[in-house]
């Protein structure tokens, strides 16, 4: 799959929830000062402007949100764009490598696992789990929202939100360093921050219209999604250490026939591994023990993150063309060893037994 059809299907599917779960008290100060002109600018019954004892008389009006909430989003994809040119600029200096990145993954999955775990009232500990700006940011914020205009609010709060990426934005941000290109990193962003306006702006605008009432149900659900998320980006960072006890890695000992290899073959000293747009096959290599190993890995109009193929073991990185066959040798391992491989990402692996 191309990287940024990905990563605009990330924020379409998981992105606008987790950001908005994170960056809602921002919006939420965006919208301030626009319920506040609503509610005083609506007119009463005799056709006057509402005081705060005629509201107490008349049912609440409908908030008109759907403009700053526009704004904000607006001004929010512009300014992860330029984050997104920033980091390709600096990874084009600085190249993460496969430890640095499954670091990242864990302790982003870790936040967003403290975080739902916050937001189910688990423990108060898990009240550290949540970034927020600086104290001299917040009441900066605060003026703002109080003395800005219905424009310059949302756009102003909406940059701001650059400084609290949810943990999904966070891994989107390590997407866009490792690639190394300022260009593509700014793509990257922006696909991402596109995909997840949608789902943003109609949670958003849905819950200012229909009230509280089902803001603890929304939250409980954004928990969950946080939750499942979290649980994810640990995994993946530990596949891309090459970790035992990883989900992927746990299943193939477990359940070998399952891993694209249906019966033990013959073990081998070449062998020949397809890396797909959908993960690599077949996932269990066997090769012969104690005598070097020629890994012929064949891309056949391979776009995903597949292209990126890591050994942790063994400290290869190497970015594979999108259609071609790249050799790698690997050196003789004793009989009884097992060598795990995986994308950049830790969203797909497989594994080499050596017998």
């Amino acid at each position: 799959m191309n990287p940024l059809l990905l990563a605009f299907i990330t924020g379409l599917t998981t992105g606008g929830l987790s950001c908005l779960a994170v960056q809602g008290g921002l919006l939420a100060s965006s919208l301030a000062r626009q319920l506040e002109q609503d509610l005083i600018n609506q007119p009463d019954a005799a056709g006057k402007k509402r005081t705060s004892k005629s509201q107490s008389h008349h049912p609440k009006p409908r908030p008109q949100t759907a403009l700053p909430i526009a704004l904000f989003l607006g001004a929010k994809l512009a300014a992860y764009t330029l984050l997104g040119f920033l980091l390709g600029l600096l990874g084009s200096v600085l190249t993460l490598n496969s430890t640095v990145r499954a670091i990242l993954m864990i302790v982003i999955g870790i936040f967003m696992l403290g975080n739902a775990l916050r937001m189910f009232n688990v423990h108060p500990i898990f009240r550290y789990f949540v970034i927020e700006p600086p104290s001299f940011i917040t009441r900066y914020i605060r003026r703002t929202a109080k003395n800005g205009t219905e424009v310059v609010t949302p756009l102003f709060l909406g940059a701001l939100t650059v400084l609290i990426p949810c943990g999904v934005t966070q891994g989107m941000m390590a997407i866009a360093l490792g690639t190394g290109d300022p260009l593509q990193g700014a793509a990257t962003l922006f696909a991402f921050t596109l995909g997840a306006s949608p789902v943003f702006f109609i949670v958003a605008y849905l819950t200012t219209q229909i009230g509280a009432r089902l803001e603890k149900y929304f939250m409980r659900f954004v928990a969950v999604v946080l939750l499942i998320l979290g649980l994810v980006s640990v995994n993946n960072g530990l596949t891309l250490v090459g970790s035992p006890f990883s989900a992927n890695n746990l299943m193939q000992a477990v359940f070998p026939a399952q891993s694209g290899q249906a019966v033990p073959v013959t073990p081998s000293s070449t062998l020949t591994l397809n890396a797909a747009n959908n993960g690599y096959f077949p996932r269990t290599l066997y090769a012969k023990a104690d005598e070097p190993i020629l890994l012929n890995i064949v891309t056949d109009n391979t776009q995903s993150c597949a292209r990126d193929f890591v050994i942790p073991k063994l400290g290869v990185e190497t970015l594979l063309p999108a259609t071609g066959t790249v050799p790698i040798n690997i050196p003789a391992q004793a009989a009884g060893t097992v060598i795990h491989f995986t994308c950049s990402m830790g969203m797909y692996g497989g594994q080499i037994q050596f017998q």
